[in-house]
């Protein structure tokens, strides 16, 4: 086996050094002072209490009847709880209470007792209303608190990257999910082992807490069966057999049984002009680099996901790929093919992965850059729309010496 250069190990390790830094910056947001949720700025709060405000005086003034129609700045404080902060609302309350008490004032035609009761329930309604933000603030808090403690649990779960092995150098990034499901079904791996490298990339059906046991489950099977199985489809039967006894214990006890579309790699330690794919109903990858721009690789038959095969007859099989030294091949999820942008259209990925990559030989960005501006160029397609979670990663087919 070709043995590991030094400088590129290092450069490797200063990479995983980043990597721990950016977890202990997520750790620290942890805290409830460091995290805040998303409310109105103080300048589009007062714009919109004076343009409520200037409306319903403009409304009594036509209507004559400034007492009955000033209640309606009740509406102030019960907007403000559900878009703004504690303290907006507290001044929104006491901006609709010293409404109704100077509209009571100015207004001696009318009962001493509807203004009294005009003021009462304005009152009411204001405290109702700071105390729903208080708890809505405060539940938003901890479902931030949460998602970040789940952010950097998934992060750690998975393999750290970029890894170096004698075939090839892995990079990738990953986005954990942006729901209240707080983890996503992303999953990943590497594994450097006697037969060669090899990678997993995989989808989880579902998200949340019920799909983290099929996490454990199948990473777990991968990084023991990926050193343990001489061929790829005797380590897809091991993944296998982990999905289909987790959903045994899932069945048993009540949670819903999940399946898992995987794309699992194989680099030859002795070739290194081709590679082996099992391909269990995962998105095909692209391989990058070669003369006419991103070429879809579909190595085989495209076999049903991790927990289905004993809906077919047929075993899963492998298939074989052209995989030069100086290629790069992508793996993604569906984060980044189903993204869709303002006008509900989906992400580009073949025509975006041509123009990042510029000519024909692919050389205009390298494999750990490509990942990034990939990551960076889906999220400016699909904003403002909510975006799934994502795993982008390049395996890039070199020899030991072009790595230095």
């Amino acid at each position: 086996m070709v043995s590991r250069p030094a400088r590129t190990v290092g450069r490797v390790r200063m990479d995983g050094s980043q990597r721990r830094t950016e977890d202990r910056a997520m750790e620290q947001q942890q805290e409830p002072g460091m995290e805040q949720p998303k409310a109105l700025s103080n300048r589009a709060f007062l714009l919109w209490s004076l343009g409520l405000t200037l409306l319903v005086i403009g409304l009594s003034l036509v209507a004559g009847s400034e007492v009955r129609l000033i209640g309606l700045l009740i509406f102030l404080p019960a907007v403000a709880s559900s878009v703004g902060t504690v303290r907006q609302t507290i001044a929104a309350s006491c901006w609709a209470t010293a409404g109704a008490v100077v509209s009571t004032a100015r207004a001696p035609q009318y009962r001493l007792d509807d203004g009294v009761l005009l003021v009462v329930l304005t009152v009411l309604f204001s405290v109702l209303a700071v105390y729903g933000c208080h708890w809505r603030v405060a539940r938003e808090r901890e479902v931030l608190r949460l998602r970040s403690t789940a952010a950097v649990v998934q992060r750690h779960i998975l393999h750290p990257l970029p890894e170096l092995t004698a075939q090839a150098l892995i990079e990738g990034v990953y986005e954990p999910v942006q729901e209240d499901k707080l983890f996503g079904g992303d999953i990943y791996d590497v594994a450097d082992t006697p037969y060669g490298t090899r990678v997993l990339i995989g989808d989880v059906q579902g998200k949340g807490l019920s799909a983290v046991g099929v996490v454990f489950a199948v990473l777990g099977a991968f990084r023991e069966a990926a050193h343990r199985e001489q061929t790829l489809t005797g380590l897809v039967e091991s993944l296998e057999t982990s999905v289909v006894r987790h959903n045994a214990y899932a069945r048993s006890s009540g949670e819903p049984e999940r399946f898992v579309t995987a794309l699992v790699l194989s680099l030859d330690a002795v070739d290194n002009e081709t590679a082996q794919a099992v391909n269990c109903g995962h998105l095909s990858p692209y391989l990058l680099g070669l003369p006419g721009g991103p070429q879809e690789v579909r190595p085989g038959a495209v076999n049903v996901p991790l927990g289905l095969a004993s809906l077919v007859a047929e075993p899963r099989t492998a298939g074989w790929f052209p995989f030069p030294p100086g290629s790069t091949l992508l793996l993604y999820t569906d984060g980044l093919s189903e993204a869709r942008g303002a006008e509900g259209t989906y992400y580009p990925v073949e025509r975006r992965l041509a123009e990042l990559t510029g000519p024909a030989d692919g050389s205009a960005l390298s494999p750990g850059s490509l990942v990034r501006a990939l990551r960076e160029d889906v999220r400016a397609f699909s904003s403002p729309r909510e975006q799934d979670d994502l795993a982008i990663l390049t395996v890039h087919r070199s020899p030991s010496a072009e790595l230095l």
